[in-house]
C-alpha cells in the first residue's frame, strides 16, 4: 500500500462528491475498475455520478462511518437530495430522501480499483413514490 493517508484520501472524494466535481474522479479512481462487481470504468462512474445529479441536483453524500483495513475502506453513508427529474423511473414527487449507502472499496496505487456501494432499494423507491 502506498503511503497515503487513507481517511485523508476518502474524506477529499467525498467532498468532491458532494461539490459534484466529478472531472476529478481521476485523482480517486483508476481508468480500469471493478463496479459493483462487474469489470468498469472510471468513465462509466462518472456518467453514473452524473445522471444521479442530473435528476437530483442536491444530492449530498455524508460519511457516518469509515473502516480502513489495510488498502481496503467499507464506509456508512447518509445519502439525501431532493429529486427534480424522473429518478430510477419515479417522477418527482417534491418531497426529499434519505437513504443509508454501505460502501466497499479497494485501493492499489493510492487510487480505488474495486467499488461497490449498497442501499435498500425497496426503502428507496417507497421514499421516491411518496
Amino acid at each position: 500500500m502506498s503511503d497515503i493517508n487513507l481517511r485523508d484520501f476518502y474524506e477529499r472524494y467525498i467532498e468532491a462528491l458532494n461539490a459534484h466535481e466529478f472531472d476529478r474522479m481521476d485523482e480517486f479512481v483508476h481508468e480500469t475498475i471493478t463496479l459493483q462487481s462487474e469489470p468498469g470504468s472510471r468513465d462509466a462512474l462518472v456518467a453514473q455520478l452524473n445522471g444521479i445529479v442530473d435528476a437530483i441536483p442536491d444530492f449530498h453524500w455524508d460519511t457516518q462511518e469509515l473502516i480502513i483495513d489495510g488498502n481496503r475502506l467499507g464506509a456508512r453513508l447518509v445519502n439525501t437530495g431532493t429529486p427534480a427529474k424522473e429518478f430510477l423511473g419515479v417522477a418527482p414527487t417534491g418531497k426529499p430522501l434519505k437513504i443509508i449507502e454501505f460502501a466497499i472499496y479497494t485501493l492499489r496505487d493510492g487510487k480505488f480499483l474495486h467499488m461497490s456501494a449498497l442501499h435498500d432499494a425497496e426503502a428507496l423507491r417507497k421514499q421516491l413514490e411518496g
